[in-house]
C-alpha cells in the first residue's frame, strides 16, 4: 500500500486538540437513532443539530456508522448523510465509523469520499470496517451474491485496491491503471488541473485483533469499538501498538475508542434510557430489530433470564449518570486503555436527550461555550 500524496503531512487531520480539562480529544459517533413515535426525518434533523452543537463545543470529529435493515437506525448511507452534514458545518471533521468495505466496490468508495473531500476539503475521514453491518442475508443482498459469507477474508486486498484508487497510483501494466476515481488526484495532474491532491486519511475500525494488527502493520490510525466489545479493548490496543510500523501518515500509533455514554440532568432518566438501550439490543440480538423503544416500554418488558443476563452485561459498559459521573467514568476508561481519543455514542429515545447529553459532557470538561 502506498502513502499519502506529496502535499499531505504526517498525522494530517488525525490528532485533534485537547480542550478544557478533557484528557484527550472528544468526538461523536452517530447511529442516527430513530425512536418509536418518530421518523427517519426527525432523526436526520437531530443529526444536523447535534453536528452543529458539538462543532460549537469543540468536539474534534463526527462520524456516522453504516447499518442495514435496522428500523431504529437511519444511517444506511453514510456518504449521503456526511454530504448533508458538510453543508451544515464548517470545522468539525466528518467521517465514516465506518463504511463496511466488503459491502462495496472499492472504486465506489473512492469516488464517494473523493466527492466528500471536494465538498469539505481537509475535513473528511474514511473509516473502514470488515463486518457487514447487518445480518448475513442482507449482506448477501448488498453484495449480490448467493452466499451468506461476510466476505471479509480478502479485506486486506480490498483495502489495498481502495488505497490505490484514492492515490491514483496503480502501477503500469495493472488492469486498473487507466481508471481514475473522480474527484481525485487525476484532476491535479491532468492538463490545467488545479485540484488539491489531498485525500481523506484511512482509518481501520474493529472489535477484535484482526484489524488492530493490520492497522498497526500498515501504520494507520485505529478505532476500536469498546461500546460493544469491551472485553477485547485492551488486548486489541496492545496488539495495535505492538504491531505498529511508522508510515507516511503516522509516525506513532494513534488509537481511538468508541464509548457508549449518556449524561442527564436527572440520573434516574439516564438509567431509564440505558434500560431502553438494553431492550433495543436484546431485540436486535434475537432477530427482532425495531424502532428504539420508549423507556416506559422497556420498564414494562418482562426479560427472560437469558435476556436479563445479556442486559446486565451490555449495560455495564454504558457510562451514564450525571455529567460529573460520566466524566469520572470516561476519565477512568481513558486511563485504563491509554486511548488517544474518545468517541462518544449516545443512545436515547428522544433527540433532545442526546443533544443535552453532549452539552452536559462538554460542560463537565469545560469545553468552549457555543
Amino acid at each position: 500500500m502506498s502513502g499519502h500524496p506529496a502535499d499531505t503531512h504526517p498525522d494530517d487531520g488525525i490528532r485533534g486538540p485537547v480542550l478544557g480539562s478533557a484528557p484527550v480529544p472528544l468526538s461523536v459517533l452517530d447511529l442516527v437513532t430513530v425512536g418509536s413515535g418518530s421518523t427517519a426525518t426527525d432523526a436526520l434533523r437531530t443529526s444536523v443539530d447535534l453536528a452543529r452543537a458539538t462543532e460549537a463545543r469543540g468536539f474534534h470529529r463526527y462520524w456516522v456508522a453504516e447499518h442495514h435493515s435496522m428500523p431504529g437506525v437511519a444511517s444506511s448511507s453514510p456518504a449521503v448523510i456526511l454530504a448533508h452534514l458538510a453543508a451544515h458545518t464548517d470545522r468539525i471533521r466528518l467521517g465514516s465509523g465506518g463504511v463496511m468495505l466488503p459491502n462495496h466496490a472499492p472504486l465506489v468508495i473512492a469516488e464517494q469520499f473523493g466527492t466528500l473531500e471536494a465538498l469539505a476539503p481537509h475535513r473528511v475521514d474514511l473509516g473502514l470496517g470488515r463486518a457487514p453491518g447487518t445480518d448475513g442475508a442482507t449482506a448477501a443482498a448488498l453484495r449480490r451474491t448467493d452466499t451468506l459469507d461476510e466476505g471479509a477474508d480478502d479485506f486486506p486486498q480490498q483495502l489495498a485496491e481502495l488505497t490505490r484508487f484514492l492515490d491514483d497510483d496503480f502501477p503500469d501494466g495493472h488492469p486498473y491503471r487507466r481508471i481514475h476515481a473522480v474527484p481525485g488526484p487525476v484532476q491535479a495532474t491532468s492538463p490545467g488541473g488545479v485540484q488539491s491532491r489531498h485525500r481523506p486519511p484511512v482509518w481501520l475500525l474493529g472489535s477484535s485483533g484482526f484489524s488492530a494488527r493490520l492497522a498497526g502493520l500498515l501504520g494507520l490510525p485505529f478505532a476500536f469499538a469498546h461500546h460493544f466489545s469491551a472485553q477485547n479493548t485492551v488486548p486489541a490496543l496492545d496488539l495495535y501498538r505492538e504491531s505498529f510500523r511508522p508510515s507516511a501518515l503516522l509516525d506513532a500509533p494513534y488509537a481511538l475508542i468508541g464509548v457508549s455514554a449518556l449524561a442527564a440532568d436527572d440520573p434516574e432518566e439516564a438509567r431509564r434510557q440505558v434500560l431502553a438501550t438494553g431492550l433495543n439490543m436484546v431485540r436486535l440480538r434475537t432477530g427482532r430489530p425495531g424502532l428504539f423503544p420508549d423507556p416506559r416500554e422497556a420498564e414494562a418488558y418482562e426479560f427472560s433470564p437469558m435476556e436479563r443476563e445479556f442486559l446486565t452485561s451490555w449495560t455495564a459498559n454504558i457510562v451514564h449518570g450525571t455529567a460529573d459521573e460520566v466524566r469520572a467514568g470516561l476519565d477512568d476508561l481513558q486511563k485504563r486503555t491509554g486511548a488517544d481519543e474518545l468517541m462518544l455514542t449516545t443512545h436515547a429515545h428522544r433527540g433532545e436527550l442526546r443533544l443535552r447529553s453532549y452539552e452536559l459532557i462538554a460542560d463537565a470538561y469545560g469545553l468552549p461555550t457555543a
